[in-house]
């Protein structure tokens, strides 16, 4: 288990600082995460990676020279927010353009190409690979759906070297892609992993059992087996990965590959060095050439005991490309020619932006601030409650997910409050500040929900039943189209949904605001519970489809608590002024 910290929703911002503080060397913090230190040539391409924080040394520990130019460092297990990513880009970029490239995550995804909307937006040409390594975590026909795990490494190497060697953008983008599709992964784990400040591993393992095909951020694996010796454990990793050779390569005797023997973080190497002899037999025995073998941890899981096996398969342009110098907090390889040191100092931090608004929208902001504040209160209550039900087939990270970004929304509906803002302003303030602190899937979401409400409301006016009911409804139409989920998907859609169409109905019947939100908030409620009987088709529960049975969604069960509660509120507001 996890042993030191002091607040636990604080450990990611300390670590990070404490981070850098030990490696200035190699990096400097900016908002959202780290770049180098050291002075990067103009017109370079600039590499930027990032997740969620927990799998150290991914990813700030591979920001250096011959690698990352930097990293947007989320939460535990939770991918940065896209005003993350995009700060970290926008720092590291010399006039090469940006290249973006991390596991293939809901909410990495929904983070990461936001922020590359951005920087387009603004003439800053960004392109994507997402790393889809784990060859457990789809079929061969749904690679695109595959996660990324210690593979990672290489697309992020290979991406690097080339910005290095002076490719372009679209250069470094060909060779990446070509990397990722040559690289696969498989990982097994003998115990959880435990979050700081929590009781209970995030899922754990029988005694003597060993989780097959384990996802690095506690997603159970999709099976489980009697812990082997080191030597059948080898057997199994390589034969794994030897049962799907890349698409342009017929046979392994004569392939040349890069064995990653990954420690998740409690296995020792000395077991690592033990696996990865009877390893370098089997590859040998295959007629697999080895180049640069890899034992040790490059990426992590907390003190998960556990291991994953990664083979790249090299070509001719690939080899070279690999054998690039690299000089990083955590990850070195050759002889570093050391650039100087970067004095660029760090921006600073904006100043809060009220517009003006009218007397009947300031006089609505307090109102919206103490719903703000009912979200908050809701998830504290429930915050354990809904980990448990993410723990079933996901990661187990909802509820403290949510805790984060609600408690942010707070503080910043109170700050724009106290700043004169009208209750759009409001509610557009609290959404910028739950995305950028929760990060993750529900973090974007939740901010698309809020600023959707906030600026269909806006200040001109106080909110009326009408004004309201459209906000949501846009709220509901933004989440279907940023997320791409649909009514039936088990995600936070099957309640949103219902919830936007009843209260529209409500309102546009002539229901007061607070019947007609009663009324959604109870469809809100039976569609969440449904949700028990679906199998998910969107997120990191989709690999664990099955195992989902009979729990409601968790996204769909936090949001129709929070329908609840606002409802509670709006009677009570309504009783006020009555």
């Amino acid at each position: 288990m996890t042993r030191l910290w002091n607040e636990p929703a604080d450990f990611a911002d300390e670590m990070i600082a404490g981070f850098v503080a030990a490696n200035g060397r190699y990096v400097r913090r900016v908002s959202g995460g780290v770049v180098r230190s050291t002075v990067v040539p103009d017109g370079q391409v600039a590499v930027v990676i990032g997740g969620g924080s927990g799998h150290y040394p991914a990813f700030g520990g591979l920001v250096g020279q011959g690698l990352a130019h930097g990293a947007a460092m989320g939460n535990l297990f939770a991918s940065p927010s896209t005003q993350q990513v995009h700060s970290v880009a926008a720092a590291a970029e010399h006039g090469g353009g940006v290249f973006l490239s991390y596991g293939n995550y809901a909410g990495d995804v929904l983070n990461f190409d936001s922020a590359q909307d951005r920087l387009r937006a603004e003439g800053i040409p960004c392109e994507t690979v997402t790393v889809t390594d784990d060859i457990s975590s789809a079929s061969v026909d749904e690679r695109h759906k595959r996660r990324g795990i210690a593979g990672d490494l290489t697309v992020f190497r290979i991406a690097a070297a080339a910005a290095e060697a002076g490719y372009d953008l679209a250069g470094v983008t060909t060779v990446a892609r070509r990397a990722n599709d040559r690289t696969r992964s498989f990982g097994v784990a003998f115990t959880g992993c435990t979050l700081p400040g929590a009781e209970q591993p995030l899922f754990s393992v029988p005694e003597g059992r060993m989780a097959v095909g384990l996802g690095i951020h506690g997603e159970p694996g999709i099976d489980e087996t009697d812990v082997p010796t080191a030597d059948e454990l080898a057997e199994l990793l390589t034969a794994r990965l030897l049962t799907e050779l890349p698409d342009d390569i017929a046979q392994t005797n004569g392939g040349r590959v890069v064995p990653i023997l990954n420690g998740l973080g409690s296995v020792k190497y000395e077991e690592l060095f033990v696996v990865y002899g009877r390893i370098a037999q089997l590859l040998g025995d295959a007629g697999v050439e080895i180049v640069d073998p890899h034992v040790g941890e490059y990426c992590t899981s907390f003190d998960m005991a556990g291991t994953s096996l990664t083979l790249l398969w090299l070509d001719d342009e690939l080899a070279e490309l690999w054998d690039t110098p690299v000089d990083t907090p955590a990850y070195r390889r050759g002889s570093v020619v050391a650039a100087a040191h970067d004095d660029t100092a760090a921006s600073a931090e904006t100043t809060l932006d009220i517009p003006a608004a009218s007397e009947g929208s300031r006089a609505a902001a307090a109102l919206a601030a103490h719903a703000v504040t009912v979200i908050a209160e809701t998830i504290d209550t429930h915050v354990d409650e809904l980990g448990r039900l993410d723990q079933i087939a996901g990661d187990g990270d909802h509820g403290i997910g949510m805790q984060r970004g609600a408690r942010a929304a707070r503080a910043a509906a109170a700050a724009a409050v106290e700043g004169g803002a009208g209750a759009g302003t409001v509610l557009v303030h609290a959404a910028d500040a739950w995305s950028d602190r929760a990060g993750g899937t529900s973090g974007a979401l939740w901010g698309v929900i809020l600023r959707s409400i906030g600026e269909t409301i806006g200040d001109d006016d106080a909110p009326s039943a009408a004004s309201v009911a459209a906000g949501v409804a846009a709220a509901s139409d933004g989440v279907t189209a940023y997320g791409k989920a649909e009514v039936g998907d088990k995600t936070m859609v099957d309640a949103l949904v219902p919830f936007s169409a009843s209260l529209t109905q409500g309102v546009a019947a002539g229901a007061t605001l607070s019947a007609a939100w009663q009324k959604a908030a109870d469809a809100a409620t039976r569609a969440a519970a449904a949700t028990a009987d679906l199998l998910p088709r969107m997120g990191r529960a989709r690999p664990h489809a099955e195992k989902s049975l009979g729990t409601p969604d968790p996204g769909a069960h936090s949001l129709a608590l929070i329908a609840t509660a606002i409802g509670a509120l709006l009677i009570d507001a309504s009783d006020e002024r009555n």
